[in-house]
């Protein structure tokens, strides 16, 4: 194989050119979204949750750096839905909260926003 950087060697992971396992493409989307590829990271944490849909309840933390990834890729519409589909699983999860409110906030709709915020906002969330 060919000497790659370390973000060369990330990327060709996500290209296919690693074999790898399902724990290796969780921990390359997370270095990922690290060096803030993050549409990189969204097509591997894409197609980590796809061969892994039959997990419905697991892979929270997959499905919330997915919500993250999008957030930041400002993809609002995709972070919307995706901090959903936290928020199905574990609706008390505080970050998913956190990422609605402001992607909901970011499309200008205040009102949406608010009960999400305020309930990031409680004890063990992520406050502002």
């Amino acid at each position: 194989m060919t000497d790659f950087t370390p973000f060369e060697a990330l990327l060709a992971g996500h290209a296919g050119l690693l074999s790898d396992s399902t724990h290796d493409r969780w921990v390359r989307a997370q270095a990922l979204f690290e060096e803030r590829a993050y549409r990189e990271a969204i097509v591997l944490l894409k197609e980590l949750l796809d061969d892994t849909a039959e997990i419905e309840h697991g892979l929270t933390e997959a499905r919330l750096l997915l919500a993250r990834s999008y957030y930041h890729s400002a993809l609002l519409g995709p972070a919307i839905d995706a901090a959903r589909d936290v928020l199905a699983i574990d609706p008390h999860e505080p970050y998913a909260h956190l990422l609605l409110g402001r992607s909901l906030q970011r499309q200008s709709k205040p009102d949406e926003a608010a009960p999400h915020l305020k309930l990031a906002e409680l004890p063990g969330g992520y406050a502002t």
